[in-house]
């Protein structure tokens, strides 16, 4: 008799916690998104390619996909038509090159999309502007390249984007694990103090992503590192409302499809990283290998999207992903 009191109370003990993490965590019971996406355009309008088996080696211009884009990526041009397309943020690829500037171009190398050669980093600003960024692609195994004579003179410098788009926010992928760039961003931002409100945020390398934390205070980053100490412990232990320091006053990136193993997601989720200052940005899906660029740029993984959801929305195809996300909006300034 007194193991089955036992027994009984244990369950009842057990379904009472239960019933409560339950209500702690339900997404119905916590406030509902009452806006829309803000949609993060990476490397602004660009010829999109087959992104199977791609590592952060591959030359992405040899394997474009048809249609064709008049746009080259993080190039002027794109960058406006990803904001005239209803872009709230652009993501752009920075290296620092020998005389004291950052040049926005993706490749560590200069071979796969230009007629140069060698580190991007290597070469100054001036050189830089004589190649024609459009030179490396094709869609045919290279027996055409249909953008080559279209990109001279098309490479920009940070301060060439921000002198273009003086309402434009912009989060800045650091391609190295140097220190250095933090430092040179936050010097660049110190002597543009116009500059600091209009960086979304800043990833990539560990080293120059904390340390131009480190120099602007607030300025929100994240790296594989914040990932796994944001998201692991969530993970374990939100189901009790626990929220890492890692996750506070931070961007959140989720893959699409690890999304629903998230403790209260997606309102309660939400409601918990809006409440710690961070903002989630919803990448597409994720799988072993891949490099990183993965974001909803398909009608179906745009349906995926909770309803209301006011985070940010990273995509590759911001001209096919716009109208499902962001109905009726029309060409226009950038907004954020």
């Amino acid at each position: 008799m007194r193991r089955r009191r036992f027994l009984l109370a244990l369950l009842v003990v057990l379904v009472v916690a239960a019933g409560g993490i339950y209500l702690g965590n339900a997404s119905w019971l916590a406030p509902a998104p009452t806006g829309t996406p803000k949609l993060l355009a990476h490397r602004g309008v660009h010829q999109n390619f087959d992104l199977a088996g791609v590592t952060n080696d591959t030359c992405t211009a040899t394997r474009i996909r048809e249609p064709l884009a008049p746009e080259i990526e993080n190039t002027l041009p794109s960058i406006e038509a990803a904001f005239d397309l209803g872009a709230d943020v652009i993501e752009l690829d920075v290296h620092p090159t020998t005389d004291g500037q950052f040049a926005v171009f993706h490749d560590w190398t200069l071979d796969c999309r230009t007629e140069g050669h060698g580190e991007t980093r290597a070469h100054d600003m001036a050189y830089l502007k004589t190649l024609d960024v459009g030179f490396g692609y094709t869609a045919d195994g290279g027996r055409t390249f249909p953008l080559r004579g279209k990109g001279v003179g098309m490479m920009p410098s940070l301060g060439d984007v921000m002198a273009a788009f003086p309402d434009g926010r912009f989060l800045i992928n650091f391609k190295s694990n140097e220190a250095r760039e933090g430092d040179m961003l936050a010097t660049m931002v110190a002597a543009n103090p116009a500059w600091r409100d209009r960086i979304f945020g800043v990833y990539g390398g560990g080293p120059p992503t904390d340390e131009a934390m480190r120099q602007m205070p607030g300025l929100p980053g994240y790296t594989l590192a914040s990932i796994k100490a944001c998201l692991l412990p969530y993970l374990a232990l939100g189901w009790s409302g626990y929220l890492p320091a890692a996750c506070r006053n931070t961007i959140v990136p989720v893959p699409i499809n690890f999304a629903s193993w998230l403790w209260g997601w997606p309102n309660r989720f939400l409601d918990r990283m809006s409440g710690a200052g961070s903002a989630v940005l919803l990448l597409g899906p994720y799988s072993p290998g891949d490099a990183g660029s993965s974001g909803i740029d398909t009608a179906a993984e745009a349906a995926a999207v909770p309803p209301h959801f006011d985070g940010y929305v990273w995509t590759n195809e911001i001209e096919a992903v716009a109208p499902l996300l962001k109905p009726g909006r029309g060409a226009g300034a950038p907004q954020g």
